[in-house]
C-alpha cells in the first residue's frame, strides 16, 4: 500500500503527482520488466531467424510485432505513471480513436448527428470518471442510449433507423461505457499497480495465446471467426495469464481480500477468458464487414481497435469484480469538479 498524503493534497497528488509513479514496487517491476523485454527481444528474434527455428514468414511477423510494441508499450505505461488525470485523458483519446476506426469501418461516420452524440457520450462518461462521480458515471449509459435513439427522429428518415441506432448504441457501449472503466480505476490512490497489472495481463494474454497456439495448436477454436486461434492457444493463455496474476497480484492488492489465492486465480481467469472473448467479438465484426483489420495505424497489428480489443470486456469485468470486494477510491474525495 502506498503512503498517502494529507487529504487536502491527496486529489492533486493522485491526478498529477508523477513523482509518486514508483512508490509501489509492482509499478517499478512491471516498468523494468517491459523495458527489459523490449531490449532483449531483438536478440531473441534474430537468433530464431538466423538458426532457421523461425521460418522467414514467422520471422517477419515477429519483427512486425516487436516494432508495434515499441509504439504500444509507451502508450500504455507513460500516462499511468504521470498521474490519474493523464490516465483518464489517455483512455478518452484511446476510446475516441477506437470509435473513429469503428465508425469508418461500419459506415456510421456518414451519420454525423448520431456520431457526434456518441462522441459527446464518450467525453461525458470519462468526465464523470475524472470527477469521481459514480452515480453519474452509471447513469450516463441509459441516458445516452435514449439520446442516441431519439436524436435523429426529426430527420424523418425511418429507413435504416434500426441499423444506425444499433451501430451507435453498440459503439457507445464498447468505447464509451466499457473502456471508461479503465479510467475510473484511477480514482483509487493505489491505482497504478492494479491498472498496470490489468494492462500487462491482458496484453501478455495475447502473447501467451500466440505462443501456445503456434507451439501446440491443432484444433481450431472458432475457424470461421478467427482461423488462427486454437483451443491450445486459449488454454495456454488462461494458464499463463493466471500464473502472472498470481505472481504479481499479492503485491498489487496487498492488504485487501483480493490478494488471496482464490480471488487471484478467478481474476486471472476473468482477464484471460473475457479478453479472448473481446478479441473474438472484434473478429466477428471484421468478418461480418469483410475486412482483415479495422485500420492500419500500428505496423503489423492494424488499428488501435485491432490491438486493444481484449480490453473492451476486461475493463468492466475486472472493475466490478474488484469493486465488489474492495471498491475503487472509497477513501478519495468525490465529485472533485462538480462538488
Amino acid at each position: 500500500m502506498q503512503p498517502r498524503p494529507e487529504a487536502t493534497g491527496m486529489t492533486a497528488e493522485r491526478l498529477f503527482g508523477f513523482h509518486h509513479a514508483f512508490d509501489h514496487p509492482v509499478v517499478l517491476w512491471i516498468t523494468l520488466g517491459i523495458g527489459a523485454l523490449l531490449a532483449l527481444t531483438p536478440a531473441a528474434v534474430f537468433t530464431l531467424t538466423a538458426t532457421k527455428i523461425a521460418a522467414p514468414p514467422l520471422g517477419a511477423e515477429l519483427w512486425r510485432r516487436y516494432l508495434s510494441w515499441l509504439v504500444i508499450a509507451p502508450l500504455l505505461v507513460v500516462p499511468v505513471l504521470l498521474g490519474a488525470a493523464w490516465t483518464i485523458g489517455a483512455v478518452t483519446v484511446f476510446s475516441l480513436l477506437c470509435f473513429r476506426e469503428y465508425a469508418r469501418a461500419t459506415g456510421l461516420f456518414r451519420e454525423r448527428t448520431i456520431t457526434l452524440t456518441v462522441v459527446l457520450g464518450i467525453f461525458a462518461v470519462n468526465l464523470a470518471a475524472l470527477d469521481h462521480w459514480y452515480g453519474l458515471f452509471v447513469a450516463l449509459f441509459p441516458l445516452f442510449v435514449g439520446l442516441i435513439t431519439v436524436i435523429t427522429i426529426f430527420h424523418d428518415r425511418p429507413q435504416g433507423f434500426i441499423q444506425r441506432v444499433a451501430l451507435a448504441v453498440f459503439a457507445f457501449m464498447l468505447f464509451g461505457c466499457a473502456l471508461s472503466h479503465l479510467g475510473y480505476m484511477a480514482n483509487d490512490w493505489d491505482y497504478r499497480p492494479r491498472l498496470l497489472l490489468v494492462l500487462l495481463a491482458v496484453q501478455m494474454n495475447d502473447v501467451f495465446a500466440y505462443i501456445a497456439g503456434k507451439s501446440l495448436g491443432r484444433r481450431k477454436l472458432a475457424p470461421n471467426t478467427s482461423p488462427s486461434k486454437t483451443l491450445a492457444g486459449a488454454l495456454g493463455a488462461a494458464v499463463l495469464t493466471t500464473a502472472l496474476v498470481l505472481a504479481l497480484g499479492p503485491y498489487a492488492f496487498h492488504g485487501t481480500v483480493v490478494a488471496r489465492t482464490g480471488h487471484l486465480v478467478l481474476l486471472g481467469l476473468i482477464m484471460s477468458i473475457v479478453g479472448q472473448l473481446g478479441d473474438l467479438t472484434l473478429s466477428s465484426i471484421k468478418r461480418d464487414l469483410g475486412i482483415k483489420d479495422m485500420a492500419a495505424t500500428i505496423p503489423g497489428h492494424g488499428g488501435f481497435l485491432d490491438r486493444f480489443n481484449s480490453l473492451l470486456f476486461v475493463a468492466p469485468a475486472v472493475f466490478h469484480y474488484v469493486s465488489y470486494f474492495v471498491g475503487f477510491g472509497l477513501d478519495q474525495p468525490k465529485r472533485i469538479i462538480t462538488g
